[in-house]
């Protein structure tokens, strides 16, 4: 009988659509050079990206030794809680309710992350609490360490995946290597599969999913690591359920 049960519901995914696997970027480019590592980032893994744009779209933070983007930095940590220390941004519509993996990019600025990026962590990081985030951070030399204590103070109870990757001006041209390895050393497809029901872990929930699911449960010679799709550490028919209400979820 259980046997028919997960081939009906196998036949019964088979309407559905590809989804994407639900993972989003979150940066903020102002030279360029994390919009190059999203582009990078994004022929290695599949992923949504959302780029923050600051409201104000004239000012030079480098400009007179640097003093807009102190004063920025300055205002924020003044009042680290208060709403106004922030700077404005351009609305942003995506809901981050509809992804279970991030991976936020951005720029040091003078030890410490990006203002403009800070304000859109400060009025949404709280919604990455409990799910999977990875950082990376640019910069020319300057080390990481303020950016991280930033991203921990505006992503509070993230599930981090790992160490962040810092790329600087002296590693830059090997990038695309390091961001391979980097996604190898936090296991991200691991990460990425386990939330969102990519058994065979090939970037995409589809009917290809159900049949690694059936192989691993009906034939038993076959493993996918990411089998156990609801994570209550067994594989039965409750992982074909879970894996088809994502596939359906996908098509709303």
């Amino acid at each position: 009988m259980k046997k028919i049960q997960i081939i009906i519901l196998a036949l019964f995914a088979i309407v559905s659509v590809e989804m994407s696997a639900k993972s989003l970027i979150v940066y903020y480019s102002y030279t360029g050079d994390c919009q190059e590592i999203v582009q990078t980032l994004t022929t290695q893994i599949n992923a949504d990206t959302l780029r923050i744009y600051p409201a104000d779209k004239t000012q030079h933070y480098e400009a007179n030794n640097y003093a807009i983007g102190t004063q920025l930095l300055n205002a924020i940590y003044a009042a680290p809680d208060n709403p106004e220390s922030y700077p404005a941004i351009d609305p942003v519509s995506v809901s981050l309710a509809d992804y279970s993996t991030f991976i936020v990019v951005t720029p040091l600025w003078w030890s410490h992350m990006a203002a403009i990026l800070q304000t859109y962590l400060f009025h949404h990081g709280g919604e990455m609490a409990n799910k999977n985030v990875g950082l990376i951070v640019s910069s020319h030399s300057s080390g990481i360490s303020g950016v991280v204590t930033d991203a921990e103070r505006l992503i509070p109870e993230a599930g981090w995946m790992g160490d962040a990757l810092w790329i600087n001006n002296a590693n830059r041209w090997n990038q695309a290597t390091l961001i391979q390895n980097w996604l190898t050393a936090i296991d991200f497809n691991t990460w990425a599969a386990d939330a969102d029901g990519d058994v065979n872990g090939d970037g995409s929930v589809d009917i290809n999913d159900v049949t690694a699911l059936i192989d691993t449960l009906l034939i038993g010679d076959t493993y996918y690591p990411n089998a156990d799709v609801n994570g209550d550490e067994e594989m039965n028919i409750n992982d074909v359920t879970k894996l088809i209400d994502i596939l359906l979820k996908g098509q709303d």
